[in-house]
């Protein structure tokens, strides 16, 4: 009997020790993967979310107080780009009510037919001949018909009607949403320091200020080309300002010294300028972000938490 029982536990030790070498466990959810996802989708939300269309004109007349820098700040262009294409040798000389072409288009000439007259034209009327007596022969029969066929009146034939070229008034080229090249671009911090100015449209404040000290580095917050370096826009002072793309501008206002020259090409992150107070009350940099030229919240593309 005792055996029988012995047996018996040995039979159940056997099978629980098999169920716990089996290798079942409890499952393991990884939550790990649902804020990958929402990110993904909430990234995916905000690329195809609508943007601002193109908004500016063919042309701009030029009014007192501007200059070509400023007009091509104000539109999101390179003013040598303008210079160029209204064929500006000097970029100081331009003036009021000057009209500026801001974008190259295309004109074609279309050649349309002018519509003339299309009445039958009539048979000539063959007037009186004149008469005139000489002696029966074959010479004077000869001389009657050569003088009927000088009093015939001659039909003054219609001119050929010419095809008169029109030109169309030039267009501006569709620009499009560069929805890809927008999304490409990442930005960063300009300069360390606190931020001392917000942007506002209702009160004017084009962009965002950040103080700092004296010779502070000033650096690209995303790569392009300098489209201006100098001093030339008034309340801005020693200026840098960036083409990222057909989009993007950024400037960099009230440098002490500019490290940049206009053409060259830069890197995000890469030092272009040492904090000033050029046309400024006191040591700090005024950053911009302009999209087809007009100004846009900054806090929109930097992270400012990491000022």
């Amino acid at each position: 009997m005792k055996s029988m029982q012995f047996y018996i536990l040995l039979v159940a030790a056997t099978i629980l020790a098999g169920c716990a070498s089996s290798g079942q466990r409890a499952p393991v959810v990884d939550h790990s993967a649902a804020p990958k996802k929402s990110v993904a989708k909430a990234d995916e939300a905000r690329k195809k979310a609508p943007r601002e269309k193109d908004w500016r004109p063919e042309a701009y007349v030029v009014q007192k107080g501007d200059t070509l820098y400023s007009i091509a700040f104000n539109y999101g262009f390179d003013y040598r780009e303008l210079a160029e294409l209204n064929g500006i040798q000097d970029p100081g000389m331009i003036q009021i009510g000057q009209q500026i072409r801001l974008f190259r288009g295309s004109t074609t000439s279309v050649i349309r037919p002018v519509v003339v007259d299309s009445k039958p034209i009539e048979p000539p009327v063959r007037e009186q001949p004149r008469l005139a007596k000489y002696p029966y022969s074959e010479a004077a029969v000869a001389k009657i018909e050569k003088l009927q066929e000088q009093t015939t009146p001659e039909v003054a034939a219609k001119p050929e009607a010419k095809p008169k070229a029109e030109t169309r008034p030039e267009t501006k080229p569709e620009s499009g949403d560069d929805n890809s090249a927008d999304e490409a671009l990442e930005w960063d911090m300009p300069a360390k320091g606190k931020l001392i100015g917000e942007f506002s449209e209702s009160a004017n404040r084009k962009g965002i200020d950040i103080a700092g000290k004296l010779g502070q580095p000033v650096t690209a917050s995303a790569p392009g080309k300098v489209v201006y370096s100098g001093s030339g826009l008034r309340g801005y002072g020693k200026l840098v300002i960036i083409k990222h793309n057909k989009t993007y501008l950024s400037a960099y206002a009230h440098n002490d010294q500019v490290l940049v020259k206009e053409g060259q090409t830069v890197t995000r992150g890469q030092k272009i300028a040492e904090m000033g107070n050029t046309d400024a009350d006191q040591v700090k940099l005024h950053f911009e972000v302009r999209r087809f030229g007009k100004p846009v919240d900054p806090a929109k593309y930097l992270p400012l938490g990491k000022s």
